[in-house]
């Protein structure tokens, strides 16, 4: 029996056991909304097309499935770009669904046409113009297998509207072969052996653990490696909750805003084993002078990664979980006390600190959130300085419970990667913390979180500025303060109300211990609106242009 390609489409996400699309229709995707009408999917209404593909993205970090979204053509498929672009950058496993102009208006400036396939070509990992309604569900499945196969990230599939309703004979393939992309899993036997070697012949070794621990699920072979060769380990903005935050030998985020006592650790060490994480430069400052006293083990699922920007001395291109499960054995318990010695010295010589008074601290807040939750919940947050007192002062105990933008840096992701979030894990609690600038960007999806009665708790950092901006015109502009401060603010408890959803304002400690609390047992979504010092930096931080262990 024939059916539509729209109908086709449908029954392909449920081949794949897809639960869950987030989307916004359109004139040209009006042939698959409608196969959607006796789907056994749940489709999620957002109110921004930007807010489908951060609530895919949020709900993929989550669950570790493939998130799924879609838009109509044109304007609905160019609001996608900047979530798309955010899930490539961290890596994340989508597969996104666009409405495009029948094929004969292909190329004319039609209504509501963009080459959106052109547009994406830098920020997808694929992408497909579909021409033959006979081959989308060959499409479908190469999109998926490429999205959560290798280095993760988005799939872009354009579905004209003539082409969505041509009718097919449906066949779901149940098997991939792309030639031309097939990702190494295995690392080099060579290799591991010879990095095996470095890690017994190392006296101060530094384990530096990136996202793809999580990608990969390697978090137990992780705090097995680092408590068998005694190793402390550190985290990228992407890597955390990799590694429990209350471990002995946990060192928290290095780089820019991380910890003095993990920059000083890696500028130190005379080994460095880099596991699924890219060498960035909000981590790494400074390429040239990065761990200069060490030698280079560098484990990614990417070729392209490994010495990009750090020179290498084992180059390991493999999925970091087997290539953990193969290292290990190699391995003997090994005493570097005098080393550890060392690390317990820098932890009680540079801890985290602030002032406490003059106004709520927004670590306060924070480590306030973290006794409450045990750190047992699963955070999401948007861009800013709040992002950076949640990696100081948040300590994760569990993997996929830090979800936060990182390589693009996008602020209003974190309300709908909440949604998403929440949908994934209902069994959970997310808990989103924000700024009021980044609030602000996204807000509308309020409506989706109350229409889907999700118990998202809502932490809003508001200190009436852009607060990252702010401080870092207060080092690198003499203070000169320009377009910062926000001169109106909306009332956000009366906002909060207007949607739905229960509001406190926060404005004192004590309002915290209360207050705080109570928003976490509340049954649905909650907005609390803590008024903190507006004066208040992230610190430590280092220096454009300094070593890592050169810190404010």
């Amino acid at each position: 029996m024939e059916i539509t390609a729209a109908e086709a489409l449908v029954r392909c996400l449920e081949e794949e056991k897809v639960e869950v699309i987030f989307g916004y229709p359109g004139g040209f995707m009006i042939p698959v909304y409608d196969a959607l009408y006796h789907a056994r999917i749940k489709h999620v209404l957002v109110r921004h097309e930007q807010g489908a593909v951060h609530a895919a993205d949020g709900y993929a970090r989550a669950t570790g499935k493939v998130g799924v979204c879609m838009s109509t053509s044109g304007p609905g498929a160019t609001n996608l770009v900047t979530g798309i672009a955010n899930a490539y950058m961290d890596s994340v496993p989508l597969v996104i669904f666009t409405g495009q102009v029948p094929t004969n208006q292909v190329g004319t400036d039609a209504f509501q046409e963009v080459d959106i396939t052109g547009i994406t070509i830098p920020i997808t990992k694929h992408n497909y113009l579909v021409k033959n309604a006979q081959e989308l569900p060959r499409i479908i499945k190469s999109a998926f297998y490429i999205a959560n196969t290798g280095r993760p990230g988005p799939v872009l599939i354009d579905l004209p509207m003539d082409v969505a309703q041509t009718r097919i004979k449906f066949e779901y393939p149940q098997q991939v072969n792309l030639k031309g992309y097939k990702p190494t899993y295995r690392g080099h036997p060579l290799k591991i052996v010879e990095a095996a070697q470095l890690i017994k012949q190392s006296r101060r070794p530094v384990i530096y653990a990136g996202g793809g621990i999580i990608s990969s699920g390697a978090h137990e072979e992780l705090v097995k490696l680092a408590e068998t060769i005694s190793a402390p380990v550190t985290n990228t903005l992407m890597g955390l909750s990799s590694f429990p935050g209350d471990h002995p030998l946990f060192l928290g985020m290095l780089g820019l805003h991380g910890t003095r006592y993990a920059n000083i650790a890696v500028t130190e060490c005379d080994l460095l084993i880099a596991l699924g994480a890219r060498f960035d430069i909000r981590a790494a400052s400074k390429f040239d002078a990065f761990a200069p006293h060490a030698a280079v083990i560098h484990v990614d699922i990417d070729p392209a990664e490994i010495g990009k920007n750090v020179k290498v001395d084992v180059p390991i291109v493999g999925d970091v979980k087997l290539v953990l499960q193969e290292l290990l054995p190699l391995l003997e318990k090994t005493d570097r006390s005098e080393w550890l010695a060392r690390i317990k010295g820098l932890k009680e010589r540079y801890p985290l600190r602030y002032q406490r008074g003059d106004g709520l601290k927004p670590q306060m807040v924070i480590e306030s959130l973290y006794r409450y939750t045990r750190g047992e919940a699963v955070i999401v947050t948007d861009v800013g300085q709040h992002q950076m007192w949640v990696a100081q002062y948040y300590h994760f105990k569990r993997p996929r419970s830090l979800i936060s933008s990182g390589g693009l840096g996008t602020m209003g992701f974190g309300l709908p990667a909440a949604v998403g979030a929440q949908l994934g894990v209902p069994d959970k609690q997310v808990i989103l913390i924000t700024g009021d600038g980044s609030f602000q960007m996204t807000i509308q999806e309020l409506a989706t979180l109350k229409e889907q009665e999700l118990p998202v708790k809502i932490i809003m950092l508001n200190n009436f500025q852009l607060g990252m901006v702010r401080q870092i015109q207060h080092y690198y502009c003499e203070g000169r303060y320009m377009a910062v401060d926000f001169k109106f603010h909306p009332d956000f408890i009366t906002l909060a109300k207007a949607y739905g959803i229960k509001g406190y304002t926060v404005r004192t400690e004590e309002e915290v211990e209360e207050i705080i609390p109570r928003a976490l047992s509340e049954p649905g979504p909650v907005l609390v609106n803590c008024l903190v010092n507006p004066g208040e930096n992230v610190l430590p931080m280092v220096p454009t242009g300094r070593r890592i262990d050169e810190t404010f």
